[in-house]
């Protein structure tokens, strides 16, 4: 796995995260940029997720 990113958001009264980790694409090889807005309780799992 290489680099991971977490950026704070809020939104009115919520408060969320912006993930990005780059995965490598099982087909090509390649690495791509997966992006996910969320709990910021949650990013964890989300970057611990394979």
């Amino acid at each position: 796995m290489a680099k991971k990113s977490v950026a704070s958001l809020q939104t009115g009264s919520k408060r969320l995260s912006k993930a990005i980790k780059m995965v490598k694409s099982p087909k090509t090889g390649a690495y791509m940029f997966v992006e996910s807005i969320m709990e910021p309780g949650l990013v964890n799992d989300f970057l611990n997720k394979k």
